[in-house]
């Protein structure tokens, strides 16, 4: 194949055409869109060989046109199989519901065909293409082409776009924002353009040129987006739930008037479609052009927020945010200016598109993206797929290594060990260390040869295989997962030279995915005995280094996954403490580099590291009872910056509490770190949240994880407080913001919990006195010999 041209995958589809199949790519080129449409290539499965007759007379007796061919593949099991090819999807899909409906086996029947297609050439995002050429409007097709893999980075041509609507969906606006648009499409006449009144910009925005585009109604509305898109010629739509309400909105709109919505490219149509396992959560198709959604890509990129509000996270990143957060709010100042301001509802509209594209800045996120795409061949608007990317990277080298791919488990599967936690020895220290192990699992695979195909192959060479867990036995030589994350790990050391985070990051969630994704009931390559291989080699290895730890003299306190937390516990400075723990890594390394060779002659990658050395170290109890905790600890952090207050599992890093227990625990921690007498800070605490001088601090925000009508038996307090404001909403001609999930505000007053918005009682400042601060003070106070019961009746005793 000649060198071609070069893109990268924007999206992909297949489908049945003129009684054939037909693939469809779209690509990013440096000179214009690419379409390329193959057509005739043949979806396959595989039946066991000793089926194929009765496959073949099944097939044959229900008309179905199918053409077979003998190969050099076999099953987990060892059975050969054949291989049944169709000319149609649809025919390959009524054969598999055939077979399936006889009892016969068959595999790998569920992976798309333009899936199959890309992952046997090994072409994930970036590609090399030649093909026929046809000049169309906006864009090349290429038919007949052809494709391998290449190296190629985009430049994404991206819009931010973001609706504004009434209550019951009428659009008003459409705001647009990229390198060159700042446009906004309103409904109304240019005499409605009028300068808003002071105090209106959202704080913390910055002027921008906006250009008013201004409309009739709501389909010259639709109209005027579909001319914007087709000029500006976007790559990408970002946006915030962008395609679950916005273009969700404009799809349901462009339905009312009966008319197509053509945002692709060419003047193709967008489609929806329902996600059958999610009501009310779907898919958006618009032909050349793909859609990221703010939430979903922040989540794949494990980035985690109290809130995924827009706000919320604009704040925490940003700095600013929307001028109002309320949704009641919001809704009511969007209408009311719609009606009397528009300029200001078109700078509001504006600015959340700005906000979008600045986060989507900040955080890289289309780097992480596009690096995720050409790493596994993921979609860029793909929503997790760690099950997927990893059919992608293994299931062609399992082909060529003479293997099909096994089925999902019945049932789902079992569930393997979780990872090691040591039960921990509660108490207030000086000077503890964290040592932990660099990727843990991911060294486990690459040491054991924890492997799908090693798995098999060990299982018929026990004399030379490598012992696992469970029966699990691995061969040393056939296996395919350690050199793929040994290949990872060397590029991830490459972006960490380079400072190169979001390939940085893109890596890592890929190598620590795999642990998950064997482990997994929802993945063809699940068996217990390789997730367990992995865990309970992890439990072996972390209880074997606290051993070795305390043979040097020095007291290990807990131990979680893959961290140890050793007690030194002398008057140390913290060079010496680092000193300490840099020995200790050393030591332990050596000891497992010998230990593997020794025992049974395997190269160890395992490494642990020395990480943190905290001054003072609380390890508290559970709750009730004098049993150590698991995950939740606090201590100072010493670093090149001096001293930083450390909180894991505590309320002062968890969302449930109010920002009143999360300040009076970081105060309260600080105190006893420096040997401080904290009784007087707890009085004065509790004073004043009975003199209401804390009020703004007791507000409670909690999401709500089910429909609201879903909650019967059990009512917790933010469902009252929903059911309330919602009430409330119905009384006022309001739009009701809980009966769907949402995240509520609300405050415990002596009639119960009440809503923020609609706060009519008196605050109980004693539930915020006993069930607030004091199970944190209960929590910190033993460890210094003091008791908040007594601080507090010590107080009235002064009188």
């Amino acid at each position: 194949m000649a060198s071609g041209q070069k893109g990268f995958l924007l999206s992909r589809q297949s489908s049945d055409r003129r009684n054939q199949t037909e693939m469809v790519f779209w690509l990013v080129t440096d000179d214009q869109p690419v379409c390329l449409v193959l057509e005739g290539e043949q979806p396959v499965f595989f039946v066991e060989t000793a089926a194929f007759k009765q496959a073949e007379m099944l097939l044959n007796h229900a008309q179905i046109t199918v053409s077979l061919r003998h190969l050099e593949l076999t099953t987990f099991h060892h059975q050969p199989v054949t291989a049944l090819y169709f000319n149609t999807i649809d025919s390959s899909q009524r054969a598999r519901r055939l077979l399936s409906s006889e009892s016969l086996l068959i595999y790998e029947a569920d992976i798309r065909l333009h899936d199959r297609y890309l992952m046997e050439r090994f072409t994930y995002g970036p590609l090399a293409f030649t093909g026929e050429p046809i000049q169309r409007p906006g864009f090349l097709e290429y038919r007949h082409a052809r494709i391998r893999p290449a190296q190629y980075v985009p430049s994404f041509r991206v819009v931010s776009l973001d609706v504004e609507c009434s209550a019951r969906g009428e659009l008003y606006s459409i705001g647009l924002y990229g390198e060159s648009i700042s446009t906004v499409i309103m409904i109304g006449e240019p005499s409605a353009y009028k300068k808003p009144s002071a105090g209106i910009e959202p704080e913390g925005a910055v002027e921008t040129e906006l250009t008013i585009q201004w409309v009739t109604d709501e389909r010259a509305l639709l109209e005027a987006l579909e001319v914007q898109v087709e000029q500006y010629d976007p790559d990408l739509f970002i946006g915030w739930n962008v395609i679950n309400f916005d273009f969700r909105l404009l799809l349901k709109r462009a339905a009312l008037y009966r008319m197509p919505l053509r945002l692709g490219r060419g003047w193709q149509s967008a489609s929806w479609r329902e996600r059958t396992t999610e009501p009310g959560q779907g898919y958006v198709a618009i032909p050349g052009r793909m859609v990221v959604d703010g939430i979903d890509a922040l989540k794949s990129a494990t980035w985690q927020f109290d809130s995924f509000s827009l706000e919320s996270v604009a704040r925490e990143l940003l700095g600013k945010g929307k001028a109002i957060d309320d949704v009641n709010n919001r809704l009511s100042a969007i209408t009311h200016d719609f009606h009397h301001n528009k300029l200001k509802l078109a700078k509001y509209n504006l600015e959340d598109c700005r906000l979008v594209m600045e986060i989507f800045e900040k955080t890289r996120l289309l780097d992480f993206l596009r690096l995720r795409s050409e790493l596994t061949g993921l979609e860029l608007d793909r929503i997790g797929g760690s099950v997927q990317a990893f059919t992608n990277l293994y299931l062609p080298k399992l082909h060529r290594a003479g293997y099909v791919a096994p089925n999902l488990p019945e049932g789902g599967g079992l569930a393997s060990p979780g990872g090691y936690v040591m039960d921990s020895l509660p108490g207030l220290y000086n000077n503890v260390l964290v040592l932990d192990f660099k990727s843990l699992y991911p060294s486990i695979i690459r040491t054991f040869k924890v492997d799908p195909l090693g798995l098999v192959e060990g299982l018929q060479h026990p004399e030379s295989a490598i012992p696992g867990f469970k029966g699990a036995l691995f061969s040393r030589e056939r296996h395919f997962l350690p050199e793929i994350i040994t290949q990872l790990w060397q590029q991830r050391d490459q972006a960490k030279a380079e400072q190169d985070s979001a390939r940085s990051q893109a890596i890592k969630i890929l190598m620590n995915s795999f642990y998950g994704v064997l482990g997994s009931g929802g993945c063809r390559f699940y068996d217990t005995r390789l997730a367990s291989s992995i865990t309970m080699r992890g439990h072996e290895i972390m209880l074997q280094t606290s051993k070795w730890v305390e043979e040097s003299g020095h007291q290990v306190i807990y131990g979680d996954t893959d961290s140890i937390f050793v007690l030194l516990g002398k008057k140390l400075s913290h060079n010496e403490a680092d000193e300490i723990g840099q020995q200790l890594a050393t030591g332990i390394n050596r000891r497992w580099r010998n230990l593997l060779k020794d025992s049974l002659g395997l190269t160890c990658y395992l490494e642990m590291e020395y990480e943190t050395h905290y001054r003072r170290f609380l390890m508290p109890t559970t709750r009730g009872s004098e049993t150590g905790s698991k995950k939740r600890y606090a201590g100072l952090k010493v670093g090149k910056s001096g001293e930083e207050l450390v909180c894991k599992g505590l309320e002062t890093v968890r969302s449930d509490w109010t920002p009143l227990a999360r300040e009076f625990q970081a105060e309260l921690l600080r105190l006893v770190f420096a040997g401080s007498d904290p009784s007087i800070y707890i009085l004065d605490a509790v004073n004043a949240v009975q003199q209401g001088k804390k009020d703004d601090q007791l507000v409670y925000k909690k999401r709500l994880r089910r429909r609201l009508s879903d909650y019967v038996k059990n009512v917790p307090p933010q469902v009252r407080a929903a059911r309330m404001a919602d009430e409330q909403n119905r009384a006022e001609g309001r739009p009701l913001q809980y009966q769907n999930k949402g995240s509520v505000q609300y405050v415990i007053t002596i009639n119960g919990p009440e809503p923020l918005e609609y706060l009519n009682s008196i605050i109980d400042y004693d539930h915020y006195v006993t069930k607030q601060l004091k199970p944190i003070a209960e929590g910190v106070l033993p460890f210094v010999n003091l008791d908040f019961e007594k601080i507090i009746t010590s107080q009235s005793s002064l009188f």
